[in-house]
C-alpha cells in the first residue's frame, strides 16, 4: 500500500554507533552500528534522534547521525 499526499518526500537516514575517540567520526565496530531508520522528512527523523540520542546519553562514545538521503539521490537540489 502506498501514501499518497501533497507533500513532497525528503529521506533521511537515522544510524549511530560508538566512536573509536571524540575527536573524529570513525566507529569503533562497524558491525555494531545502531541503524535506526529511514523516514520520509527531516522532523520525524529528528524525533527518532532525540529519541536514540537522550536513550545513550551515559555512553559519552555513542553518537546518532541524521543523513539527508534525498540529497545524495538528488543532488541537483
Amino acid at each position: 500500500m502506498t501514501e499518497s499526499s501533497d507533500k513532497k518526500q525528503l529521506l533521511h537516514l537515522v544510524f549511530g554507533g560508538e566512536l573509536s575517540n571524540l575527536e573524529q567520526v570513525q566507529f569503533r565496530n562497524l558491525n555494531d552500528l545502531d541503524i535506526v531508520g529511514i523516514f520520509p522528512d527531516y522532523a520525524s527523523a529528528l524525533v527518532a534522534w532525540k529519541s536514540k540520542a537522550q536513550a545513550t546519553v551515559d555512553n559519552a562514545h555513542m553518537r546518532y547521525f541524521i543523513v539527508h538521503m534525498h540529497r545524495l539521490l538528488n543532488p541537483s537540489e
